[in-house]
């Protein structure tokens, strides 16, 4: 249980906490992409999507549009993209479930044309 003490999303604080439901919190990313970008995290520490329950994923689901709804009386964005890193292959850097809520704003890249596909910049364009 170690790795639970160093986890940084185990144990949030209720300062981090931006809003929640039972089973899942969301709060700031630390390293923004953009004005807003939240993280949905579960309270239970796993690594993986995959590993979640139906519960757990109707609470993510749930805290989502909650978050969208609370970031657009916010910050006003023109867009969303919600992302998720499953394994190091696929960028995933802190081994505890996070799902990425990024605003998107008019001109806050040349062509955004491609959204998600941009994960890999020489796909992004087809």
């Amino acid at each position: 249980m170690e790795y639970l003490k160093k986890c940084p999303f185990c144990n949030p604080s209720e300062e981090e906490i931006v809003l929640k439901n039972d089973l899942c919190y969301a709060r700031y990313d630390k390293y923004p992409v953009n004005k807003g970008h939240l993280l949905i995290i579960p309270f239970r520490h796993f690594e993986n999507y995959f590993d979640a329950t139906r519960e757990e994923k109707v609470a993510f689901i749930e805290l989502i549009d909650k978050a969208k709804d609370f970031l657009d009386k916010k910050f006003h964005p023109d867009g969303y993209n919600i992302g998720i890193n499953i394994g190091k292959s696929a960028g995933q850097t802190i081994m505890h479930l996070h799902i990425h809520l990024i605003p998107r704003y008019k001109g806050d890249m040349e062509n955004p044309e491609g959204g998600v596909r941009g994960v890999i910049p020489e796909k992004q364009k087809y």
